[in-house]
Formats: C-alpha cells, structure tokens, sequence
C-alpha cells in the first residue's frame, strides 16, 4: 500500500466519491426520462431475452439508525398488504408491455426487509412475477434476509417460490456498536437463521458487514469478522458507512463523536480484508470477497465481472426492472427511476402508468465513459483495443486520455499502448480513478471533451 499521506493527498478520504453502481450516478438522473420513454424502451427488449428483475419492498418493522435507504416503519400488516396490491399491478402492466418470450435470470427481492411479508403474501407475490416470465435455466432468486424477521412458515414459502440465494445483514456483531446504530441482532439469531437456511436447502448465502461505524476497533471488527467467517458465506460485501445525516435523517441518531477518523476507517477496512484473504476468500473489485467456487470469483477470473445497484454481479443481462417505489431500472438505452415515494408510486400504477419519475438517456460518450469506469472498478484495468473495437475511438486518442490521467495521480498507474491498469498498491484509489472518467463529476470539467 501506498503512504497514507499520498493516499490522503490523491483523494482516498474524498467521502463524496461515487461507488459507482451506474453511470451516470442517480445524483445526476433527470425528469427527461418519464413514463413514455420506459414503455418504449421495454417494448424494445428482443423477444426472447433473458433479463433481471428487482423488486423493492419498502417496509420495516423497526428503522435501523445506520441505514440511509428509502424506508418506512410499519407494525402493521394493512400497509404493507396495500402496496403489495399495487405491485402485482405493477408486474401486470409490466406483462403487457413485456415482448415475448422473455426470461429471468436474477431476481432481486430488496428493501426494507423483504422477509416481513407473510407467507401467504410471499406466495402472491412470487405467483405474479411467475406470471410474467419464467425462470431462464440457472437462474438465480436471491432475497434480503433480516435474521430478525423470518421464521420457518416464511422460509418454507420462499424456498417454494425458488428463492437459491439469501443475503443476510450482518453490520457488526459488537453489541456496543449495534447498540450506538440501533441495530440489534445477536451472533446466535445470525447464525440459526444461517443455519435454517442451508437446512431448507439455500446453500448460496451473502453477507454485508461494515466498516467505519461508531466505536469500531482493529480488535472489534476482527472479532466481528471472525465470527461471520465461523458462518462461511459464499460471498462478503464490505461496505464503508456513509454518515450523511443531512440525507438521512436517522443518522443523526448516532454518536457522530464516535465515528473513526478517515485514517482509521482506513486501518478497519485493511483489517477486516486481511481477515477475509487469509480465509480463503478472493478480493472482488473494491470491496467484495467470495469462495472461489462462487459465481463472483468465476465471473472475475474469466473477466465477466460485472456492476449494478447492488454492486458486483456475475449476471450478464442487458436489461434490469426495477419494481417498486424508488426502483431502479437500466435498458441498453438508459436508466430510469420510478418514483420514491410510496402514495407517488401506487397513484402512477392505478392510473395504469409506469411511475418512472427521472433517469437518464445516453447520449454523446455516456456508453464509452460507462465501459472504462465499470472496467476500472471491476477488473482495474481498461483494455485499449476491446474500446477501440466496440466504441471506434482511436488508440492515440485513448493514450493522451490516459496519460492525462495518470499525470493527475502522480504516475501511480500503469499506462501503456494496451491500456491502463490499477496496480496492487494504487487500488485503493480506484473509485478517484473512476472519478477522473467521469463528466457529470461537478468538481471537475478536466476530460469533459477529451473523447
């Protein structure tokens, strides 16, 4: 690893960098994408296809402080049974639209937490997306699993829907630091709801653990990271906490004096990574792990890594649907949102209309811009010929673009006629890097018309 100063100097403690899970980035989505243009663009999917799909339960039964995703608390089943309504309506007007033939490849369930649905509600909600296309072979259903909210009924109902994969929350299993994030869950439930996940024949599981949270220690987050790997994950996501209390109004809930300063959240994340690579593990990108026999690590090996909103995939469609409120979707032809709000979202749907409330149509070098940051995060590099070929800029053109990069970074990476590379030592700058590309960045106009 580089000196922390360089690090510091080049960025790295930058809190307002993108992880880039698109590009452009939400911040930058706008309302020139509605309803119209989605419902062209899905009737633009080649028949046959196989596609993802997303769906966005929005519901909690208790408000974890930490968290800054579009949620609400509820006790009660009656909201949670309306907008469950509105999404089968939702996967109703979706089929009408859908062209024929068309296949799932991955299937998301997210949140919120997903697994506060009943299992009668479970059952509805997977007859719906069943009704608009079946699973491709291989396919994968993954669902966000709370260790706090599920039972035996509720599993059984999910694995008879075809749920293969569960991601678990962990955060960190210190009981002051899920005290000081209001998130409450003890090694014990982790681990017997891991348990009855392998029993019911879930073997491919998640995990997310973070770094930077209020009282973490090198020997707390080792603590919590040993117990996590007792539990063997297939796949790690080792995510840094945002705290952005002026977004998200929870944060402020937590003890700001008890964050680590940039340095130590550095110090954390090398911890935990360690950890994770003397286990076994295979680093994926910036800040994922998993088992070599995992479909991340095979994806990395054969340079089939991939970026989306819920970070690194192996799933090679070129089309997600988010369903929801606040979901997202991504065609070959942009991006669009649907409205965040929940009365927003189920007013769009019983009109009879997408509730897409912003996105993002490509246009000029979006594409070429998108391939080198998605390449840089994923494989840490960028392959001048695969961009000449697939976008026909010339090499000359790449190399000055490069160059002028690695000026920026004080010649820490590696340019040469075959493209540029991240090296080992230079990684942790890989989001700054990806940030150099990036023309909607408003801190910059440096590479806005360089290609």
């Amino acid at each position: 690893m580089r000196s922390k100063t360089q690090l510091e100097r080049l960025g790295l403690f930058d809190a307002k960098v993108p992880r880039y899970t698109s590009y452009p980035t939400a911040p930058h989505f706008s309302d020139a994408v509605d309803a119209a243009r989605v419902t062209r663009w899905i009737g633009a999917i080649p028949e046959g296809s196989r596609i993802s799909l997303y769906v966005h339960v929005p519901f909690c039964r208790r408000l974890c402080w930490f968290c800054a995703c579009r949620t609400q608390g509820t006790q009660s089943d009656a909201p949670v049974a309306a907008y469950l309504t509105v999404l089968q309506q939702e996967l109703a007007l979706l089929a009408r639209h859908l062209p024929k033939g068309v296949t799932l490849s991955r299937l998301h369930w997210g949140g919120g937490t997903p697994t506060l649905l009943s299992p009668a509600m479970i059952t509805d909600l997977a007859g719906a997306i069943a009704a608009l296309a079946p699973f491709a072979p291989g396919y994968e259903f993954s669902v966000e699993v709370d260790p706090n909210e599920i039972d035996t009924p509720r599993l059984a109902a999910l694995r008879n829907a075809g749920m293969n994969r569960a991601s678990i929350g962990v955060q960190d299993f210190d009981p002051l630091i899920q005290t000081s994030i209001g998130r409450e869950q003890s090694f014990e439930v982790t681990r017997d709801v891991t348990m009855a996940l392998r029993e019911a024949g879930v073997h491919s599981l998640n995990a997310d653990i973070l770094f930077g949270l209020p009282h973490q220690t090198g020997p707390r987050i080792t603590d919590s990271v040993q117990k996590l790997l007792s539990l063997a994950p297939d796949r790690v996501a080792l995510y840094g906490y945002a705290h952005v209390p002026w977004m998200a109004r929870r944060q402020s809930m937590l003890p700001s004096d008890a964050l680590p300063t940039p340095p130590e959240r550095l110090d954390l994340f090398e911890t935990a990574r360690q950890l994770f690579v003397w286990d076994g593990y295979d680093e994926i990108g910036i800040d994922h792990f998993a088992l070599p026999s995992d479909g991340l690590s095979i994806a990395q090996r054969n340079r089939g890594l991939c970026r989306n909103f819920q970070g690194y995939t192996d799933d090679p469609a070129e089309v997600l649907i988010g369903i929801g409120a606040s979901s997202i979707s991504r065609f070959p032809q942009g991006y669009a949102q649907n409205a965040a709000g929940t009365s927003a979202h189920i007013s769009a749907i019983r009109d009879g209309r997408f509730s897409t409330a912003r996105g993002h149509a490509f246009a000029g070098d979006d594409r070429l811009r998108a391939r080198i940051i998605e390449a840089l995060m994923c494989d840490f590099s960028v392959s001048t010929p695969a961009l000449s070929e697939a976008f026909g800029i010339s090499p000359a053109t790449l190399r000055a673009m490069f160059d002028a990069v690695n000026a920026r970074f004080e010649s820490c990476l590696e340019v040469t006629d075959r493209g540029l590379t991240i090296p080992p030592a230079a990684r942790p700058l890989t989001r700054m890097v990806a940030r150099a590309f990036d023309a909607f960045d408003d801190q910059k106009t440096r590479h806005s018309s360089a290609i």
